[in-house]
C-alpha cells in the first residue's frame, strides 16, 4: 500500500476496574493510506471499537490506559500531541460516523441547531469566520449531498421526526461538514433494515470516493467488508490476526479465525463458504 495517512503501531490498551487490570489491545498495528478504504473486522469484544476510540482520543482515562505504541496521523504521533491540538483535529481533519443515530443525536434540539453548532466549533478550530446564515447554507448543501430531498425541512426537524435511514444520513452529513481527510465509520446502518443499510453503505462509498477521503470501516459484517473495502484487518481478542487485500482474504484466508468468520456467513445456496451444514453429506 502507499504511504499511510494514519498509522497505528504496536498499540496496547489496558483497562483497570475494581483493582484488576486487563490488557484488551495487544500490539495492534494497521495502516490507512490516503484515498483508501480499509476495514477493521471482528466479532463483538474483539477490540475493534477500543482501537477506534483510541485513534479518535475517546477512551476514558481511567479506566483505560494506553500502555504502549504510536498513533501517527499525517506524520504526527497523536499520543504525543498536546490535548488541545488533538481535540482540534477531531471533527476537522478526522471525523467519526457513530453506530446509533438516536443516541448520537440530541433529541431536544433540531437537526439544524446541532449541525450548525458542530460547524461553528469546526470553523473556530480552523480559524474560519462564518455567520449563521452562511453556516446554514453549508448545512443545507451537505444535507443535499447525502441525498436528503428537502434539506430546509430536515434542519427544522427534531431527530424523532426522521426515519432511521434519514438519521443515519444526518450523521454522515455531520461528519462531512468540515471536509475531513479521514473518515471513521463505526458499524454504519447496523440498526437499519437490510435494504436501507445497503442504500446507506452505497451512499457512503460514493461520497468518500468523490471526495478522495480515506475511510476506516469498523464492522463485524463481512458482506459490508466485501462491498466497501480495499484492504482488511481481522481482529480477535485484541490482536490483528490477519491483514490482506479484500479479494485475497475472501479467496484464500490464512488464519483459522478468519476462515471461521467467513464460514459463518450463510449462503443462498445453503451451507457456508468453507463447510456444509451438519447432517449434510
Amino acid at each position: 500500500m502507499s504511504e499511510a495517512l494514519l498509522s497505528v503501531r504496536d498499540l496496547s490498551v489496558e483497562f483497570t476496574t475494581y483493582g484488576q487490570t486487563s490488557r484488551v489491545l495487544k500490539g495492534v498495528s494497521l495502516d490507512v493510506p490516503a484515498h483508501s478504504h480499509i476495514a477493521l473486522v471482528g466479532e463483538s469484544g474483539s477490540g475493534k471499537t477500543v482501537t477506534m476510540k483510541a485513534i479518535m482520543g475517546l477512551l476514558r482515562h481511567p479506566p483505560a490506559t494506553i500502555s504502549g505504541g504510536e498513533i501517527v496521523f499525517d506524520g504526527r504521533d497523536l499520543l504525543k500531541m498536546p490535548a488541545r491540538e488533538r481535540t482540534a483535529l477531531r471533527g476537522t481533519a478526522m471525523s467519526m460516523i457513530f453506530q446509533d443515530p438516536m443516541s448520537s443525536l440530541n433529541p431536544v434540539f433540531t437537526i439544524g441547531d446541532q449541525m450548525g453548532t458542530i460547524l461553528k466549533y469546526a470553523d473556530r478550530r480552523l480559524g474560519r469566520s462564518r455567520g449563521r446564515r452562511e453556516r446554514m447554507d453549508r448545512v443545507h448543501e451537505v444535507l443535499g449531498q447525502v441525498r436528503m430531498r428537502d434539506p430546509e425541512r430536515v434542519t427544522r426537524s427534531y431527530p424523532i421526526m426522521l426515519s432511521g435511514g434519514m438519521r443515519q444520513r444526518v450523521l454522515i452529513a455531520m461528519a462531512l461538514l468540515s471536509e475531513p481527510r479521514l473518515l471513521i465509520a463505526d458499524e454504519p446502518g447496523t440498526a437499519l433494515d437490510v435494504t436501507t443499510q445497503a442504500q446507506i453503505l452505497k451512499l457512503l462509498k460514493d461520497l468518500v470516493e468523490a471526495r478522495g477521503l480515506a475511510l476506516l470501516m469498523i464492522t463485524h459484517n463481512l458482506g459490508v467488508v466485501r462491498e466497501t473495502s480495499d484492504y482488511v484487518y481481522v481482529m480477535n481478542k485484541g490482536v490483528v490476526v490477519e491483514a490482506s487485500a479484500t479479494a485475497e482474504l475472501f479467496a484464500a484466508p490464512r488464519n483459522d479465525y478468519t476462515r471461521a468468520l467467513i464460514d459463518a456467513v450463510p449462503r443462498l445456496t445453503g451451507g457456508t463458504r468453507f463447510g456444509r451444514p451438519e447432517g449434510v453429506a
